[in-house]
């Protein structure tokens, strides 16, 4: 897996490798990539849309997840020049969230490629929030 040196923390060049826009936007790092593995960051701001009463709520998990597969596919396309096709999310499978994280929280999330067969891609992601594994969810999504 290639490491990002130094990880991309700029937001707005992040915010251009998946399309959903602010305030939908639950990933602001990228620190690895590699054709088959991403790994995203995410601080959790008090503005965040999933943030209630200083708790990042489940949707927001998942979402998180769900942008981090988007962003591999963004930051594919980047790397070949090229403009990155619109995707959806077809399933959400096997989705377990075993802790919420706190305001002001790092999540870390990876997502594992497991097959990607013309336009539909089948991904494992996890969440951890101080190294500690916080959710889990298999994720299929199909390009439009």
């Amino acid at each position: 897996m290639k490491l990002v040196q130094p990880p991309i923390t700029n937001l707005d060049f992040v915010i251009n490798l998946i399309p959903q826009k602010e305030p939908f936007v639950m990933v602001d790092k990228l620190y690895q990539f590699s054709e088959d593995i991403i790994v995203s960051g995410l601080t959790i701001q008090e503005n965040n849309l999933f943030c209630f009463e200083n708790i990042f709520l489940e949707p927001g998990l998942i979402e998180n997840m769900a942008q981090t597969v988007a962003m591999h596919k963004g930051y594919t396309y980047y790397l070949k020049n090229e403009p990155a096709p619109v995707g959806y999310i077809g399933a959400i499978k096997k989705a377990e969230v075993f802790d919420l994280p706190k305001l002001g929280s790092e999540l870390v999330t990876t997502v594992t490629i497991l097959h990607d067969i013309m336009g539909v891609t089948l991904v494992e992601a996890k969440v951890e929030c101080d190294q500690k594994l916080i959710a889990v969810s298999e994720i299929k999504t199909a390009l439009a």
